[in-house]
């Protein structure tokens, strides 16, 4: 194993790939990519409906869990999170969104320059190979001069038959027709696109990664459990880490960059003697660079599902009586790679205001032609038959933290996330569970409606929604802000997101958002990378 190289990047997800590719590009820099999973080369990964599967099984998930939850019933909350090259988007729900221009030109109100959306634009068009849009916000995989790699984003391939129905529905309640959830407005309902190609997933590795594997500059190291980033000096100057019981140490001349994700890029951090000084006492470690803002500022979108029986007979259900369908859509993805297996389980939804006076969208709508619960881990009600609303609050107020359980690398974070403690964020799901209601029962979609399962009929006043958010709301698996961008005295990184304090350590993943966007956060993490692998070039130029 070579043991010296310019640049090591710690995570294989969705940041460190772009990173991986980007470095190593003109072929000037020796480039390590450490990943803790393996390659994810699986018929799991790439099939879209594995989602499913892939939220359970621990070979491609790493299963977190939050501390009890007080402001939901002392409940943990289940934090999937993607391991294995890729990161979460080897098991997410595959959808392409960037959030609205106020997030960003939020991020850069608060002094960070260069992070405003017409700042930032081009990044997600040239990490994007768009197979339908053509226009000023996307880069089409059609033309003549556009790169050979990039997420591929393309319409679903499934395209069950009530979708087409919510849109009506949502048509009929007054909201508008969106064609293109990432171009002018994201406002209005309509149908996801997804990170597909040929009806199989596009994760982050096989956009960035596979293509490149090739290049005598890039090594790649699976299965390699990062301990700590070594420092000398205030200077970051390596990384240990195991792989097989035997420990490693490689060394940077020029950075290492984080890449781990918001849950364990902060982890990393304290364990490597960068923290909150009580933090890292608590826990005996040597105290390296005091930086107080390390694992606070935990955001996510809060989370609740609407589930109704409906009376469509093109559900996806584990009824004996749709066996037969089910087999023929596993031999009509076989042979065309269309139909149910290539659903994202998501392939609807929209962005709505909760008031009329509002500016922007403050919910966010998907549908599921399938009744769940519980992330799809109770499955007695995969045998209902019915469809599963989620609501989710864009841009919640409430705060959690990232601490450490112990100075072991091999004990997982302390995650607490604290959802709905905000007040104004429980008063906001209220109205978004209400008005959800309101859509799922306006015709066509609610002419098919037969009852609710949940919340259930019985819960109609604000309180029983109250109770019913604080026992059933959940995370959407969107984590960001524990290593934030900014100049206050919370921030870890800032503008070039460079560690305060800290020579030649970087930290490059959705752990720098220092406030949430209002979509799902796939998209703007590549954007984060390919944005900061160009700060990293324009400095060693």
């Amino acid at each position: 194993m070579r043991q010296e190289f310019d640049f090591i990047i710690i995570g294989a997800g969705s940041a460190g790939c772009v990173l991986a590719n980007k470095l190593s590009f003109d072929g000037l820099y020796n480039v390590c990519l450490l990943e803790n999973g393996g390659n994810n080369d699986s018929i799991l990964v790439n099939t879209p409906i594995g989602t499913a599967a892939l939220m359970q099984l621990s070979k491609f998930n790493y299963g977190l869990n939050t501390t009890p939850q007080k402001q939901q019933n002392n409940r943990v909350i289940y934090n999937p999170r993607g391991k294995g090259l890729g990161g979460s988007s080897a098991i997410n729900a595959m959808l392409y969104t960037r959030g609205q221009k106020q997030d960003y030109d939020y991020w850069a109100k608060l002094g960070n320059k260069g992070w405003s959306y017409n700042e930032v634009l081009p990044y997600f068009i040239a990490t994007e190979q768009q197979e339908r849009i053509k226009d000023k916000y996307h880069n089409s995989s059609n033309e003549s001069n556009s790169q050979s790699y990039g997420l591929n984003v393309a319409d679903s391939r499934s395209m069950n038959p009530i979708g087409a129905q919510l849109i009506q529905s949502g048509l009929n309640a007054g909201y508008g027709f969106n064609p293109d959830f990432n171009g002018a407005s994201q406002a209005g309902v309509g149908y996801y696109q997804v990170t597909q190609k040929n009806g199989k997933r596009c994760s982050a590795a096989k956009a960035f990664l596979d293509p490149i594997k090739h290049r005598q500059n890039l090594t790649i190291i699976t299965n390699a459990k990062v301990e700590k980033i070594l420092l000398e000096d205030k200077t970051a100057v390596g990384v240990q880490f195991w792989q097989q019981q035997t420990k490693y140490t490689i060394t940077a001349s020029k950075e290492v960059i984080l890449s781990a994700g918001a849950i364990h890029s902060p982890q990393i951090l304290m364990l490597s003697g960068i923290g909150a000084k009580s933090e890292l006492e608590k826990h005996k470690i040597k105290v390296q660079h005091e930086l107080v803002g390390v694992g606070k500022n935990l955001q996510d979108h809060v989370d609740a599902i609407i589930v109704n029986r409906h009376k469509a007979n093109n559900l996806i259900t584990l009824q004996p009586s749709n066996f037969i369908n089910l087999f023929k859509e596993l031999t009509r993805y076989l042979k065309h790679k269309t139909g149910m297996l290539s659903t994202s389980v998501v392939e609807s939804g929209g962005f709505v205001p909760l008031t009329p006076d509002a500016q922007r969208p403050d919910i966010q709508w998907q549908f599921v032609a399938a009744a769940m619960d519980d992330h799809g881990r109770n499955l007695k009600m995969f045998f209902e038959r019915g469809t599963s609303m989620h609501v989710c609050l864009l841009r919640p107020k409430s705060r959690g933290e990232i601490t450490l359980q112990s100075a072991d690398i091999n004990s997982t974070p302390l995650i607490n996330s604290n959802m709905l403690s905000d007040p104004n964020d429980l008063a906001d799901m209220v109205k978004a569970v209400k008005l959800t209601r309101e859509l799922l029962a306006t015709p066509p979609l609610g002419k098919g409606l037969i009852d609710e399962i949940l919340p259930g009929k019985a819960v109609q006043t604000d309180e029983q929604i109250i109770e019913f958010l604080k026992e059933k709301s959940n995370n959407i698996y969107h984590p960001v802000g524990t290593c934030k961008m900014g100049n206050d005295e919370l921030s870890v990184v800032d503008d070039t997101l460079k560690v305060r304090g800290i020579k030649g350590l970087r930290v490059i993943d959705a752990s720098i958002m220092p406030t949430l966007v209002s979509a799902n956060t796939n998209a703007p993490t590549v954007m984060i990378a390919a944005k900061g692998a160009d700060l990293i070039l324009a400095q060693y130029s």
